[in-house]
């Protein structure tokens, strides 16, 4: 595999990603959406004003759960998926499949990663200028995580494209998977644990997290915002079954990782067999 091939890919796609009027829209909604969190805060609770950087990791935390997968499944099948004409000349290169599809993930991750950089760095800089630096460390954690989360998500967005060969019936499969692993995920694995009794329904539900990304990153987020307590008992079971907040994070982050490697796998399997 060629390195310098990959980068050349990358570098055209990150460049298109950027001149994309959709990528630019994307970095402002996101960059503002993250700096007016950062600003109205828990207002619902009696407070206002700019929070710290713990308060304000806690209150990102949903919009990243929603918002990032949406957008990279979307970004991801929109590459992927592009003019016929335009993929047949780029795979008719002397060059391998797998070394575009890699470079393809990686421009479009950095395209991504740029754009949700910018509004973490604009919430980040008026959060010091107001409220100090205390919990920079866990804001810290909050973007590594939700760009592992946008990578896992693009990941999943090739082996839609890589399965699908009409643009419509691939953007419907990336709509069902957001709305599967965002929305639908947790009510049916809480419906599972009705159907079981309390040990092995505890035990469901702990596995059940390493089942979803989206849980993954919730739960890695938690536990680093020293936050898991919300779940009470159930949190601190969590813990101990993880063995231990570091050993926690460090598994969590692990099965994010295989997350990411199996659908590139599995994509790369898919693109080996197409005819272009």
């Amino acid at each position: 595999m060629d390195s310098s091939t990959i980068y050349y890919v990358a570098r055209h796609e990150l460049t298109v990603n950027i001149r994309n009027k959709w990528t630019v829209i994307f970095a402002l909604v996101f960059g503002a959406l993250v700096v007016g969190i950062s600003y109205v805060g828990i207002i619902a609770e009696g407070f206002s004003g700019m929070q710290s950087f713990t308060r304000t990791s806690a209150s990102l935390l949903n919009l990243v759960l929603y918002l990032i997968p949406l957008v990279a499944l979307t970004m991801g099948t929109l590459s992927f998926t592009g003019e016929r004409g335009t993929a047949e000349l780029l795979f008719s290169q002397p060059v391998s499949r797998t070394e575009i599809m890699l470079g393809k993930l990686a421009g479009l991750f950095l395209a991504m990663a740029l754009s949700m950089l910018s509004g973490f760095l604009a919430a980040g800089v008026v959060i010091v200028s107001s409220a100090g630096t205390e919990g920079i460390l866990r804001y810290s954690y909050l973007v590594i995580l939700s760009l592992l989360l946008a990578l896992v998500f693009l990941s999943l967005s090739i082996v839609v494209s890589m399965a699908n060969s009409r643009k419509a019936k691939a953007f419907g499969t990336a709509l069902f998977l957001w709305f599967f692993f965002v929305l639908f995920y947790d009510i049916l694995a809480l419906g599972v644990t009705l159907l079981l009794d309390g040990p092995r329904a505890n035990t469901f539900l702990f596995l059940s997290i390493f089942g979803n990304p989206v849980d993954l990153v919730r739960v890695a987020t938690l536990i680093a915002l020293d936050n898991v307590t919300i779940f009470g008992a159930a949190g601190a079971a969590l813990i101990r079954f993880l063995g231990g907040t570091a050993a926690s994070v460090l598994m969590l982050l692990s099965i994010l990782g295989c997350w990411i490697a199996l659908p590139v796998l599995t994509a790369r399997w898919l693109l080996q067999r197409q005819d272009i």
